[in-house]
């Protein structure tokens, strides 16, 4: 087999990485997971608020400084992070529009979204 078609193939296998594993208890017995993609424009700074249910968030793009539960850490593009659904702010730190794609665990009832 020629080196460049070894390459090719080697080069388009099927790639997985776990990001993240922690255990979890569940706010009740019946929950509703939600996925929510978040859009923040450059310089933008939620005001301090909490979520339904703590769960990861991936940031798909950008660079963002979360002030969970009283802890600060910056986060970047494809890193991953446990909200813990305590009171939290999030601002965009970097050069541009931020994205993040959250994962979240709440009790059952009707779907806000």
């Amino acid at each position: 087999m020629s080196p460049l078609l070894q390459a090719d193939e080697t080069a388009s296998k099927f790639s997985r990485e776990l990001l993240m594993t922690k255990p979890v208890t569940l706010p009740s017995k019946d929950v509703e997971s939600h996925v929510i993609r978040v859009r923040f424009p450059k310089g933008y700074k939620t005001p301090s608020h909490t979520h339904e249910g703590p769960g990861p968030r991936y940031v798909v793009m950008g660079k963002l400084k979360v002030v969970d539960d009283g802890q600060t850490k910056v986060y970047s593009q494809g890193e991953v992070f446990w909200e813990t659904g305590a009171e939290m702010t999030v601002e965009n730190v970097g050069k541009g529009e931020a994205e993040i794609i959250i994962f979240e665990f709440a009790a059952a009832k009707s779907a806000k979204y």
